[in-house]
């Protein structure tokens, strides 16, 4: 099923809401570069062709589609936070600065938020709607996990680092990056407090430990 504004519709019946936006992020499984979120606004008009979570559409059809989006959208921003601020801060803080830059980014301060997923990393000011798959079901956060994917990916096409694939995995744990990860060890581009490194002896001292009162561990994705 294509995304509808049914979500949107639902916020903008209430009287203090006059602006929605949907938020969406990429890059939070990553083991390197930064975590992005993006925030979108419409005017509640139809959305160009073929618009629905990104993860759906593919890789050929994605920047076309990104670069319609970005004209038609009333407002667009984005907001990242890098490795380091993950590694200090962890994810979940790292995940709630990135977004509020996205929202920040705005032309115009929205009054409600659709976020995708089933944790607020938000919070105040802005009244948050949780929407599980929200990708899938609101045009404004399809909006926004779209152009979210097509700006990270492309960063992490230009880092370089060649031997880690990133201009073809983002960051995410393929089997070319494990490969270079165990045998040349992290860039100066990864995320130090990730759980791989416990897995990886030689390089294991690199391991950033932040404090715990501050963030989160990451559950090993190392195969």
């Amino acid at each position: 099923m294509a995304p509808t504004y049914d979500i949107e519709r639902l916020l903008l019946a209430q009287p203090s809401t006059r602006t929605v936006a949907g938020v969406d992020e990429v890059g939070r499984g990553a083991w390197a570069g930064p975590v992005l979120v993006c925030a979108v606004v419409t005017d509640l008009s139809e959305p160009p062709a073929g618009l629905t979570d990104s993860k759906q559409v593919s890789e050929v059809k994605r920047g076309p589609l990104a670069a319609e989006l970005a004209e038609w959208a009333t407002g667009v921003g984005y907001g990242e936070a890098s490795h380091q601020e993950i590694d200090t801060l962890g994810m979940t803080e790292a995940l709630r600065r990135a977004a509020r830059r996205a929202l920040e980014a705005l032309p115009v301060r929205p009054d409600a938020v659709i976020l995708d997923g089933k944790h607020d990393y938000i919070g105040a000011p802005w009244p948050v709607r949780l929407e599980v798959k929200g990708d899938a079901a609101s045009i404004s956060v399809a909006a926004a996990s779209v152009l979210a994917k097509v700006r990270r990916d492309a960063y992490m096409a230009t880092i370089g680092c060649d031997e880690y694939g990133f201009a073809e995995n983002a960051g995410y744990p393929s089997p070319a990056h494990q490969e270079a990860l165990a045998r040349l060890g992290p860039t100066a581009h990864h995320r130090l407090s990730w759980s791989y490194l416990d897995e990886l002896p030689q390089w294991r001292h690199l391991k950033h430990h932040r404090d715990p009162l501050v963030g989160e561990g990451q559950a090993s994705l190392f195969s």
